[in-house]
């Protein structure tokens, strides 16, 4: 039923507005669910700082190849991604001199490959033999025991390397699967001489597996002749990219023994079973999605690659020795010392000075780095407290970046603090 309806008056209309504007108010209702805040820190525009990275990595990443990693990102299955992938393993050919078809570049670090490689390559219970000179094969000794190999090391003191009759005795003795050398040993900044250990390794019907991160392009590789079954690198030293990419090589030796194990590897995403088909390796006519690649940073490896195509792996491997040759020579100038004592030993790419008597290393990198906008690093591993580290790798490998180091060190050594011990 309906209830009778008239108009207020004026003095109505006033008199209930009056009323209302005197009733207290509700809070608004909240217009979203969530309950954290957007970051303040993410409303502000961040700029990276432009600077010399002049320590062992990543190096700078010249403009042709941010330029590269820029271009519109397309689907990690389209055909023009498929035939970046085959850009880039021809590359990879190229940097390690192999002809191998099981070649890749896997999606993450210099670790991520080196997992790849002990993971594919040894199964619980088989022996594993690490030689360590450093930081490296520390760390390829804990990947390995992490999956239950049976692991044994010869170790030799930093800045040191082990000589082929050492090798040898020491793979009769522990009758391993797989032996891991490093070859540019960023930590003590040794290259470490590889002609005729494979044929060792091979005597003793055991897989040699080599880093080459911090070698790669800056000294002489030949992974076919030197008898490498297993190579890896990294896109962020010579190669000038972006961290990310990791190349990666297996001989026909080392796939008879990847692709017939009796146990599946313990990681799925290193899985080679998985990335051969994936990177169009395993001769199959379709590939199976197994993950999605790092689309930019694989334009940009591609380019870095190409670069290094275009200058020339001979005349790379040239500049960075004299390069490196000509930093040693200012560094013995200035009264300092170089970590290496064997000159055929001293990694072009990284070199090692021992830390200069009486100064805090920590102060002298912190002072560069404030007052030049340019990073050099302190030791690694068995070489920390040590030594300082000058990497000069790829673009940055030059006469000019050697000046700019020496004059920075000469004003550090000026101006940081000198104990009188």
């Amino acid at each position: 039923r309906c209830a009778s309806v008239r108009l207020l008056t004026d003095s109505e209309f006033r008199r209930c507005n009056c009323i209302i504007s005197t009733l207290p108010t509700r809070p608004a209702l909240a217009m979203s669910s969530v309950s954290v805040p957007p970051p303040k820190c993410l409303q502000k525009t961040f700029v990276a700082p432009r600077r010399h990275m002049f320590g062992p990595g990543p190096s700078n990443v010249p403009p042709r190849i941010l330029a590269a990693g820029a271009e519109p990102v397309i689907g990690h299955m389209h055909p023009e991604m498929l035939e970046i992938m085959s850009d880039i393993k021809s590359g990879i050919q190229y940097a390690f001199q192999t002809e191998n078809n099981m070649t890749i570049a896997v999606s993450g670090t210099g670790h991520t490959a080196m997992e790849c490689a002990i993971f594919n390559a040894v199964e619980p219970g088989e022996g594993v033999l690490t030689a360590v000179n450093g930081i490296w094969g520390e760390r390829a000794a804990e990947m390995a025991e992490r999956i239950g190999a049976k692991v044994n090391s010869i170790v030799t003191t930093a800045g040191g390397y082990f000589t082929s009759e050492e090798i040898d005795q020491a793979l009769a003795k522990h009758k391993p699967v797989l032996f891991f050398l490093t070859h540019g040993e960023s930590s003590t900044g040794v290259v470490h001489p590889l002609d005729g250990i494979g044929d060792i390794c091979h005597k003793h019907n055991c897989l040699f597996l080599v880093d080459c991160v911090a070698s790669m392009g800056g000294a002489p590789l030949y992974m076919d002749k030197q008898g490498i079954d297993i190579l890896y690198s990294g896109s962020q030293k010579v190669l000038n990219a972006p961290p990310g990419t990791a190349p990666i090589s297996f001989s026909e030796r080392a796939c008879q023994k990847v692709f017939n194990r009796k146990t599946k590897p313990v990681s799925f995403f290193l899985d080679m079973t998985w990335l051969a088909n994936y990177w169009g390796c395993d001769g199959k006519p379709a590939r199976i999605y197994h993950h999605t690649a790092p689309v930019s940073a694989f334009y940009a490896l591609r380019e870095s690659l190409a670069i290094l195509a275009e200058q020339g792996l001979e005349n790379s491997w040239q500049r960075h020795r004299e390069v490196a040759e000509y930093l040693h020579e200012g560094v013995e100038n200035m009264g300092l010392k170089l970590f290496v004592k064997d000159k055929n030993a001293r990694l072009p790419t990284v070199t090692t000075i021992v830390a200069p008597p009486g100064y805090d290393w920590k102060e002298i990198t912190s002072y560069i780095m404030k007052n030049h906008n340019l990073e050099i690093s302190g030791g690694l591993g068995p070489s920390v407290g040590q030594v300082l580290r000058v990497g000069l790798m790829g673009g940055n490998s030059s006469k000019a970046s050697v000046d700019m180091v020496l004059e920075a060190l000469r004003d550090a050594l000026r101006y940081c603090h000198k104990s009188k011990v």
